[in-house]
């Protein structure tokens, strides 16, 4: 990142692949969560844990869409706000100079071993 522009930033790489994991991980999250719920809920009541299997189902199913959801919504915050931040980058050029390269010698302060 060092030696970046704001603006560089910003910009979204378009060789970079999205993991995986990363698409379905609040999807399998809230699934796991619901089916733990839903075991433990059971498990409280005194049924047993592998009856009512459409149960265990309908809640992975619903919680994965949920999830889905979740992930979707927070993509589109994300995504509408870098484009506020680069427009009002565009706008405001003057506020936000390039940054100086230093090196290391300028960042550290001298330093001397004490034997």
């Amino acid at each position: 990142m060092a030696g970046k522009s704001n603006m560089e930033l910003l910009q979204r790489d378009e060789n970079r692949l999205d993991r995986f994991l990363a698409k379905w991980w609040t999807p399998a999250v809230l699934s796991a969560i619901g089916l733990v719920t839903v075991a433990h809920m059971r498990y409280n009541q005194g049924r047993p844990l592998l009856s009512g299997i459409q149960t265990y189902i309908l809640t992975v199913v619903g919680c994965s869409v949920a999830g889905y959801q979740i992930h979707q919504y927070r993509d589109g915050v994300l995504a509408e706000r870098d484009a506020v931040l680069r427009n009002y980058l565009e706008r405001h050029p003057e506020d936000f100079p390039d940054p100086e390269r230093k090196k290391f010698a300028e960042i550290l302060r001298p330093w001397v071993p004490i034997r």
